[in-house]
């Protein structure tokens, strides 16, 4: 009789024969790789400024946050950080709670929007947090087309006013194609559903101050909508954010498992994310430069144009895509490389994430490589 051991060894093999299995790679800072693949899109994560703030709360906090938000680890740097991210995503009436990550920020935040007998309905696209937040919440959803508003208004109509949810990334981060966030939120008011966005890659990218997608649409502090993000993309750091009315956020900290049973974010991380908050804010050349990129690259690369700064280049099969990348990073180019069941349409591809603290040289350097690996 098998043990359990060989069927995992089993399963293994038919991943290797499909071209899905995984590697851990590891980072250096000697590796020389100009890096393309990590979600870095401001250069923050080494800024002196960012670095500085978080060596001072590091000295004056230690390591780690030594415990949850409710015992011991909330500190002054968690309360500034979540009064900032609320007013910047939330208007004024926003309240953020700050997690240990952008995952458990999205766990908690659809376990948090529902209910026994709530319709749930995420977008096909979703990241996996946002699906595993159904799992969490106990319910099965509905999966929307692909930003199909019109489908949308009739799942709504099918719910006959039960209460519902919606789910949808504002930037998506497979394709990097922005929601249509205007036209989503107009059809959820109209039946008195909930619309939670999730903002990970839109934040400090796109619109007014960096303020993300919802802010673009003209959205900010608008009723039946909660907001979520990670820090760990354009503000280089690490942890996650829910931010919406102060009863939601009351409800989180009451009751919110993932937030309760969970070690708080290191308030070394925390001072370094405000850092790089304020200056994503405050720089308008450098949010810039990343749609500038990112066009650069969806030209010179034969792809659309990315909202923001994910670019998806379909590559024609799972190995194929694996040797793709292995050829970018033997030429000095870091690239992400997705393949099922990462991706929602099952198609591999490469995914790049624009930098804008690499040297322009490099950058274009970076983009010739991976257009003459092209398989």
């Amino acid at each position: 009789m098998s043990s359990w051991w060989d069927v995992l060894d089993r399963k293994a093999g038919l991943r290797a024969k499909a071209g899905l299995t995984r590697t851990l790679v590891p980072r250096s800072p000697a590796d020389g790789l100009v890096d393309l693949a990590g979600n870095d899109y401001l250069g923050l994560s080494r800024h002196p400024v960012v670095l500085d703030a978080a060596r001072a709360a590091l000295d004056a906090y230690g390591l780690g946050a030594t415990g949850s938000r409710l015992v011991r680890g909330s500190t002054e740097a968690h309360e500034a950080l979540e009064v900032r991210l609320g007013a910047l995503l939330g208007g004024p009436g926003g309240r953020g709670l700050v997690y240990s990550s952008g995952y458990l920020a999205n766990l908690g935040a659809v376990r948090a929007l529902c209910r026994t007998g709530t319709t749930l309905i995420r977008d096909e696209h979703a990241h996996a947090s946002l699906v595993d937040g159904c799992g969490l919440a106990g319910l099965v959803p509905e999966v929307l087309p692909h930003s199909d508003v019109d489908t949308l208004d009739a799942m709504l109509r099918a719910a006959c006013g039960r209460h519902a949810v919606v789910l949808v990334e504002s930037v998506y981060s497979v394709d990097g194609d922005l929601a249509p966030l205007a036209a989503l939120h107009e059809v959820t008011s109209a039946h008195g559903a909930v619309l939670l966005v999730d903002e990970a890659h839109a934040l400090g990218v796109i619109g007014p101050g960096g303020a993300g997608g919802v802010a673009a649409a003209g959205l900010t502090g608008a009723p039946g909508l909660a907001v979520t993000a990670t820090l760990s993309k354009a503000l280089g750091a690490a942890g996650g954010v829910v931010v919406g009315p102060a009863a939601l956020r009351r409800h989180l900290v009451d009751t919110g498992r993932t937030f309760i049973f969970d070690t708080a974010l290191p308030p070394a991380v925390a001072a370094g994310a405000h850092a790089a908050l304020d200056i994503a804010v405050a720089d308008e050349a450098l949010r810039a430069e990343v749609p500038a990129r990112s066009g650069e690259a969806a030209k010179a690369l034969g792809v659309a144009a990315p909202a923001a700064g994910v670019l998806s280049v379909p590559a024609p099969g799972a190995a194929e895509a694996v040797a793709w990348a292995a050829r970018c990073r033997d030429a000095g180019v870091a690239v992400g490389c997705f393949r099922p069941p990462s991706t929602p349409d099952s198609t591999s591809r490469l995914r790049l994430t624009v930098n804008a603290g690499i040297d322009r040289t490099d950058f274009e350097r970076a983009l010739k490589t991976i257009a003459e690996a092209r398989p």
